[in-house]
């Protein structure tokens, strides 16, 4: 069975790469990257060849330069996308859309996922692709009501690459564009043993004012990080679930007030009560200190990995 899987980069990428593991062996496995993304490369490449597709539109990026992206996108995907694929597994976001319906215009059969971080509005990508889709694999129950065709898998995780260790130190993390306002607040406290992600936010500044801490843009392993810390503090995104429910981390979770387009205040309640994680509401010094200090007795809730029920759903029902 030949299955393509959009791997979208940031958390889009880890619902591919948590299928993958549970494909490997069982199918032969392609993965639809964004153009030039090379953190989404180096994550994919361990299971199975990829192609490159331009992205449309990063959560920051002007309505301007989204057209004529996403026009070069389907561009790129008619002559991209092999016909002798079986399936097409969409990981989410704009950049999933373009390879997904030139592949069901190819007779490729489609299965569209829905975020993680998604309660209360059903993401664009998403209910999109439910359009066209032979099945729409939900991560929780309470998403049946954004789309009641859909079918729940459980939350997507990937396996553990590192031991759980607790090696004392509070990891940082705003995902791939940074979270300034949460990096700000963070350096008005004294905690001395911080590992801290700034995405595409500059590090330097905090290096600077932190020398003790550990800092840097980017890491392509991220999880070991994940792995050896006390507590992660962590954008509302998929790191969440792979600290909880990955690596059973204690976790705080900070909305980002610039991320308009995304999951907001009331979808981060709802995934710190499914978690069982802290959610930060007031952004400062003060109250991440406050937050840290509750998170460390809390204790992540169990979920049974919903990449390995989906994969079970593909097998028996996709596979000719």
């Amino acid at each position: 069975m030949r299955i393509l899987l959009t791997a979208s980069g940031g958390g889009h990428t880890g619902y591919a790469i948590s299928i993958a593991q549970y494909l490997v062996n069982k199918a032969e496995i392609k993965f639809v990257v964004p153009e030039g993304d090379k953190w989404t490369i180096s994550k994919v490449e361990n299971y199975g060849e990829y192609l490159e597709v331009i992205k449309g539109r990063g959560p920051r990026d002007p309505l301007y330069k989204f057209i004529p992206r996403l026009l070069k996108s389907f561009w790129q995907s008619l002559f991209r996308i092999s016909g002798d694929t079986d399936l097409i597994i969409s990981s989410g976001s704009n950049h999933s859309i373009p390879p997904a319906i030139i592949g069901k215009i190819k007779g490729i059969k489609l299965i569209n996922i829905e975020s993680s971080v998604r309660f209360t509005k059903a993401s664009k990508s998403a209910r999109i692709l439910s359009m066209f889709s032979d099945m729409t694999a939900l991560q929780w129950e309470e998403q049946l009501q954004l789309f009641r065709d859909g079918q729940v898998v459980g939350p997507m995780y990937e396996k553990p690459s590192y031991e759980i260790q607790d090696r004392g130190y509070i990891l940082v993390t705003g995902g791939t564009w940074g979270f300034k306002g949460l990096y700000d607040a963070i350096s008005l406290t004294e905690f001395d043993n911080v590992v801290m992600q700034t995405g595409r936010v500059d590090p330097e500044s905090y290096k600077s004012m932190h020398p003790d801490w550990t800092v840097f843009d980017f890491d392509q392993d991220l999880a070991k990080w994940i792995a050896g810390a006390k507590v992660v503090v962590s954008h509302l995104g998929k790191t969440v679930i792979d600290a909880a429910l990955t690596y059973r981390k204690p976790v705080v979770i900070v909305v980002n007030p610039e991320w308009t387009r995304t999951a907001g205040m009331e979808d981060a309640k709802t995934l710190a009560k499914k978690t069982n994680s802290v959610l930060l509401e007031t952004l400062s010094g003060e109250a991440i200190i406050k937050a840290v200090e509750e998170a460390e007795g809390f204790k992540p809730t169990v979920h049974k990995n919903g990449a390995e029920e989906l994969v079970r759903i593909i097998l028996e029902e996709f596979s000719d």
